[in-house]
């Protein structure tokens, strides 16, 4: 079983590492990639704990925009840590992720009179990828909400932060530039967001291609087996990679690991040809 993305508490997941690799042995997945948000953090710890038998790949998931102003999603499978146009992207994606932490702080103050302690910022900030579900769950322990999506959409989704995702173009060079492989999250929408038009979908794409893209994550948790053929095909014709990925989250989403479709119906490893590439 192969599962090349999902996330773990060093961004909006809810596994340590430790857990997260617990889980995915007993998931029976022998081949996986840790890719958290904007962050290494977690990839780098899990890198040191992987036991014979499991074929681990270091990745992260950049939060990117196009140059057409179109929101995606980038992963990076299988980078150099160490490769100076990955780390300066890397630095680019913490960067403007903190800045989009203390704009939202300010604006959940001004706005909606919900304000935090300096020690609650600072344990917040001890999160290397701190985001909405972070926020969420304080917010729900001060009493402002009934639960983490309640806060998230009442309050959270209201603070328009600007710009906070960096160049698609910087993330995909970076990625190709260190060794690894630039793949398309989700790229017809992720989880708690509206399907992508063929037309836009198209579009983004080769947009993405001329930038120098590699893959395309075809099977997907939340889409339906028929979408992801078609994805697969799409990805064969423009001779890219085919991924797949649950997007696990922990408690923070009903996904199990392993999941490549709505329905759950398992995909021959070697339809998944990015393993030729991360090997």
């Amino acid at each position: 079983m192969i599962d090349m993305h999902m996330h773990s508490n060093a961004s909006d997941g809810t596994d340590s590492p430790e857990q997260l690799l617990r889980n995915v042995q007993e998931a029976g997945i022998n081949i996986f990639a840790l890719t958290d948000h904007d962050t290494i953090t977690g990839a780098m710890k899990m890198s040191g704990m992987i036991p014979e038998g499991i074929k681990f790949v270091r990745g992260i998931e950049f939060s990117c925009i196009t140059l057409s102003r179109r929101k995606c999603h980038i992963l990076g499978l299988n980078y150099d840590p160490e490769n100076e146009a990955f780390m300066s992207a890397l630095k680019a994606g913490e960067d403007l992720r903190h800045e989009k932490f203390f704009r939202r702080i300010d604006i959940l103050r001004e706005r909606f009179s919900i304000t935090f302690t300096d020690e609650e910022i600072a344990h917040l900030l001890t999160i290397p990828s701190v985001g909405k579900p972070h926020l969420a769950n304080m917010i729900v322990a001060k009493g402002f909400a009934d639960n983490r999506a309640d806060a998230i959409e009442r309050y959270i989704d209201q603070c328009r932060t600007g710009n906070d995702k960096i160049d698609a173009e910087q993330a995909i060079n970076a990625i190709n530039i260190s060794g690894g492989i630039s793949v398309w999250a989700h790229p017809i929408g992720g989880e708690r967001e509206p399907e992508l038009p063929e037309d836009k979908f198209t579009d983004t794409l080769n947009e993405l291609i001329s930038y120098g893209l590699k893959g395309l994550e075809c099977w997907y948790s939340k889409y339906e087996y028929a979408k992801c053929e078609r994805l697969e095909d799409t990805a064969k014709r423009k001779g890219l990679y085919v991924s797949g990925g649950s997007d696990y989250h922990g408690a923070n989403k009903s996904i199990p690991l392993g999941k490549l479709n709505a329905e759950n119906i398992k995909i021959p490893d070697e339809r998944l040809t990015i393993i030729r590439g991360v090997n």
